[in-house]
Protein backbone atom coordinates (compact mmCIF):
# COMPACT_ATOMS: atom_id res chain seq x y z
CA UNK A 1 0.00 0.00 0.00
CA UNK A 2 1.20 3.51 -1.02
CA UNK A 3 -0.01 5.81 1.65
CA UNK A 4 -0.78 8.99 -0.13
CA UNK A 5 0.50 12.24 1.64
CA UNK A 6 -0.17 16.23 1.72
CA UNK A 7 2.82 18.64 3.23
CA UNK A 8 1.19 21.51 5.16
CA UNK A 9 3.91 24.42 6.35
CA UNK A 10 4.40 27.98 5.25
CA UNK A 11 7.96 27.94 5.57
CA UNK A 12 8.65 27.28 1.52
CA UNK A 13 12.61 25.41 2.27
CA UNK A 14 10.77 22.93 5.03
CA UNK A 15 7.94 22.40 2.80
CA UNK A 16 10.31 21.31 -0.10
CA UNK A 17 12.93 19.42 2.14
CA UNK A 18 9.39 17.36 3.74
CA UNK A 19 8.73 16.70 0.14
CA UNK A 20 11.97 15.44 -0.47
CA UNK A 21 12.56 13.74 2.52
CA UNK A 22 9.42 11.81 2.10
CA UNK A 23 10.09 10.87 -1.20
CA UNK A 24 12.70 8.14 -0.13
CA UNK A 25 10.38 6.32 1.34
CA UNK A 26 9.39 3.22 -0.49
CA UNK A 27 5.46 3.44 0.65
CA UNK A 28 4.79 6.89 0.96
CA UNK A 29 3.85 9.38 -1.95
CA UNK A 30 3.67 13.35 -1.73
CA UNK A 31 0.00 14.27 -3.99
CA UNK A 32 0.42 17.53 -2.81
CA UNK A 33 1.66 20.48 -0.13
CA UNK A 34 0.13 23.73 0.99
CA UNK A 35 1.62 26.78 2.64
CA UNK A 36 -1.20 27.48 5.01
CA UNK A 37 -4.22 25.64 5.96
CA UNK A 38 -6.68 27.52 3.83
CA UNK A 39 -4.70 26.29 1.48
CA UNK A 40 -4.91 22.60 2.44
CA UNK A 41 -8.42 22.49 3.18
CA UNK A 42 -9.14 23.58 -0.87
CA UNK A 43 -6.17 20.60 -1.86
CA UNK A 44 -7.60 17.95 -0.21
CA UNK A 45 -10.78 18.38 -1.54
CA UNK A 46 -9.69 18.04 -5.10
CA UNK A 47 -7.30 14.81 -3.99
CA UNK A 48 -8.53 11.68 -4.67
CA UNK A 49 -7.21 9.22 -2.19
CA UNK A 50 -5.65 10.91 0.05
CA UNK A 51 -4.53 9.32 3.28
CA UNK A 52 -2.66 11.43 5.93
CA UNK A 53 -2.19 15.36 5.82
CA UNK A 54 1.23 15.98 7.19
CA UNK A 55 0.37 19.59 9.45
CA UNK A 56 2.33 22.33 10.69
CA UNK A 57 0.46 24.06 13.34
CA UNK A 58 1.67 27.73 13.48
CA UNK A 59 0.66 29.27 10.03
CA UNK A 60 -0.89 32.42 8.73
CA UNK A 61 -3.64 32.74 6.77
CA UNK A 62 -5.44 29.56 8.59
CA UNK A 63 -3.27 28.19 11.03
CA UNK A 64 -2.83 24.27 11.88
CA UNK A 65 -5.22 23.57 14.65
CA UNK A 66 -8.05 25.08 13.03
CA UNK A 67 -6.88 23.29 9.66
CA UNK A 68 -7.05 20.10 11.52
CA UNK A 69 -10.50 20.52 12.97
CA UNK A 70 -11.97 21.19 9.56
CA UNK A 71 -10.29 18.51 7.44
CA UNK A 72 -11.72 16.14 10.20
CA UNK A 73 -14.84 17.10 9.77
CA UNK A 74 -15.28 17.43 6.06
CA UNK A 75 -12.73 14.22 5.31
CA UNK A 76 -12.99 11.89 7.65
CA UNK A 77 -10.95 9.41 6.14
CA UNK A 78 -7.81 11.24 6.25
CA UNK A 79 -6.19 11.38 8.98
CA UNK A 80 -3.83 14.35 10.01
CA UNK A 81 -0.08 14.02 11.72
CA UNK A 82 1.07 17.05 13.30
CA UNK A 83 4.88 17.89 12.49
CA UNK A 84 5.93 20.77 14.53
CA UNK A 85 8.14 23.25 16.16
CA UNK A 86 6.51 23.38 19.46
CA UNK A 87 6.03 20.56 21.90
CA UNK A 88 4.65 22.14 25.14
CA UNK A 89 1.33 21.13 26.47
CA UNK A 90 -0.65 23.50 25.36
CA UNK A 91 -0.22 23.08 21.92
CA UNK A 92 -0.17 19.12 22.28
CA UNK A 93 -3.63 19.71 23.71
CA UNK A 94 -5.22 22.06 20.97
CA UNK A 95 -3.92 19.77 18.47
CA UNK A 96 -5.31 16.32 19.54
CA UNK A 97 -8.92 18.21 20.72
CA UNK A 98 -8.44 19.07 17.05
CA UNK A 99 -8.67 15.78 15.62
CA UNK A 100 -5.38 15.09 15.31
CA UNK A 101 -3.91 11.29 14.75
CA UNK A 102 -0.15 11.88 15.24
CA UNK A 103 2.38 14.46 16.86
CA UNK A 104 5.92 14.82 16.26
CA UNK A 105 8.31 17.52 16.49
CA UNK A 106 10.69 18.98 13.72
CA UNK A 107 13.62 16.67 15.28
CA UNK A 108 11.79 13.69 13.95
CA UNK A 109 13.35 11.61 11.56
CA UNK A 110 12.77 10.01 8.29
CA UNK A 111 12.19 6.94 9.83
CA UNK A 112 10.42 8.01 12.47
CA UNK A 113 8.08 10.06 10.05
CA UNK A 114 7.56 6.95 7.98
CA UNK A 115 6.90 4.99 10.94
CA UNK A 116 4.16 7.59 11.96
CA UNK A 117 2.30 7.69 9.14
CA UNK A 118 1.85 4.45 8.74
CA UNK A 119 0.34 3.89 12.07
CA UNK A 120 -1.94 6.81 11.75
CA UNK A 121 -2.97 5.32 8.67
CA UNK A 122 -3.49 2.30 10.18
CA UNK A 123 -5.80 3.98 12.91
CA UNK A 124 -3.69 4.18 15.56
CA UNK A 125 -2.27 7.57 17.68
CA UNK A 126 0.98 8.07 17.15
CA UNK A 127 3.40 10.46 19.32
CA UNK A 128 6.97 10.99 19.24
CA UNK A 129 9.36 10.22 21.49
CA UNK A 130 9.84 13.60 22.73
CA UNK A 131 6.54 14.16 23.23
CA UNK A 132 5.09 10.64 24.84
CA UNK A 133 5.68 11.57 28.32
CA UNK A 134 3.69 15.16 27.94
CA UNK A 135 0.45 14.00 26.34
CA UNK A 136 -0.82 12.86 29.65
CA UNK A 137 -0.16 15.96 30.99
CA UNK A 138 -1.62 17.96 28.53
CA UNK A 139 -4.87 16.26 28.65
CA UNK A 140 -5.06 16.78 32.45
CA UNK A 141 -5.54 20.18 32.16
CA UNK A 142 -5.14 21.72 35.55
CA UNK A 143 -3.90 19.17 38.52
CA UNK A 144 -6.69 17.70 40.21
CA UNK A 145 -6.37 15.03 43.19
CA UNK A 146 -6.05 12.20 42.82
CA UNK A 147 -8.11 8.94 44.47
CA UNK A 148 -5.99 5.87 45.92
CA UNK A 149 -5.49 3.34 42.96
CA UNK A 150 -6.45 0.65 45.37
CA UNK A 151 -10.28 2.43 44.91
CA UNK A 152 -10.59 1.57 41.72
CA UNK A 153 -13.82 3.37 39.38
CA UNK A 154 -16.12 1.45 37.09
CA UNK A 155 -15.48 -2.22 38.02
CA UNK A 156 -11.86 -1.90 36.77
CA UNK A 157 -9.33 -4.52 37.62
CA UNK A 158 -6.34 -4.15 38.94
CA UNK A 159 -5.15 -4.89 35.34
CA UNK A 160 -7.48 -3.12 33.43
CA UNK A 161 -6.47 0.11 35.07
CA UNK A 162 -2.19 -0.62 34.64
CA UNK A 163 -3.10 -0.69 30.78
CA UNK A 164 -4.94 2.10 31.26
CA UNK A 165 -2.50 4.02 32.58
CA UNK A 166 0.12 2.60 30.07
CA UNK A 167 -2.15 4.40 27.23
CA UNK A 168 -2.12 7.39 29.25
CA UNK A 169 1.87 7.46 28.66
CA UNK A 170 1.52 7.05 24.90
CA UNK A 171 2.97 3.13 25.11
CA UNK A 172 1.24 1.28 21.81
CA UNK A 173 0.04 -2.21 22.58
CA UNK A 174 3.41 -3.62 21.84
CA UNK A 175 5.07 -1.66 24.38
CA UNK A 176 2.52 -2.21 26.71
CA UNK A 177 2.99 -6.03 26.25
CA UNK A 178 6.75 -5.83 26.91
CA UNK A 179 6.07 -3.93 29.54
CA UNK A 180 3.81 -5.94 31.37
CA UNK A 181 5.32 -8.93 30.09
CA UNK A 182 2.16 -10.67 28.55
CA UNK A 183 1.12 -11.06 24.93
CA UNK A 184 0.14 -8.32 22.80
CA UNK A 185 -3.61 -10.15 22.11
CA UNK A 186 -4.18 -10.13 25.85
CA UNK A 187 -3.50 -6.07 25.80
CA UNK A 188 -5.76 -5.64 23.41
CA UNK A 189 -8.57 -7.75 25.12
CA UNK A 190 -7.45 -5.48 28.58
CA UNK A 191 -7.80 -2.43 26.46
CA UNK A 192 -11.66 -3.53 24.94
CA UNK A 193 -12.64 -3.99 28.71
CA UNK A 194 -11.30 -0.97 30.21
CA UNK A 195 -13.00 0.81 27.13
CA UNK A 196 -16.57 -0.93 27.43
CA UNK A 197 -16.56 0.11 31.33
CA UNK A 198 -15.50 3.57 31.07
CA UNK A 199 -17.16 3.84 27.90
CA UNK A 200 -13.98 5.54 25.92
CA UNK A 201 -13.98 5.10 21.87
CA UNK A 202 -10.69 5.97 21.91
CA UNK A 203 -7.30 6.58 23.25
CA UNK A 204 -7.38 10.01 23.59
CA UNK A 205 -10.24 9.58 25.96
CA UNK A 206 -9.14 6.68 27.82
CA UNK A 207 -6.00 9.09 28.32
CA UNK A 208 -8.06 11.67 29.32
CA UNK A 209 -9.74 9.29 31.86
CA UNK A 210 -6.94 7.45 33.27
CA UNK A 211 -5.15 11.02 34.01
CA UNK A 212 -8.73 11.99 35.41
CA UNK A 213 -9.02 9.48 37.90
CA UNK A 214 -5.18 9.14 38.87
CA UNK A 215 -4.21 5.97 36.81
CA UNK A 216 -1.29 7.44 34.55
CA UNK A 217 2.00 6.49 35.69
CA UNK A 218 3.65 9.25 37.41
Amino acid sequence: MTIAVMVVDDQQVVREGLVALLGLLDDVEVVGSAADGAQALELAGTLDGLDVVLMDLNMPVLAGAEATRRLTREHPDVAVLVLTTYSDDASIAVALAAGAKGYLTKDAGRHEIGAALRAVVAGQLTFGADVSRQVAGALSGAAKPKPRKESLPDGLTAREAEVLGWIAAGKSNGEIAAELFIGETTVKTHINNAFAKIGARNRIEAMRYAVRHGLDHD
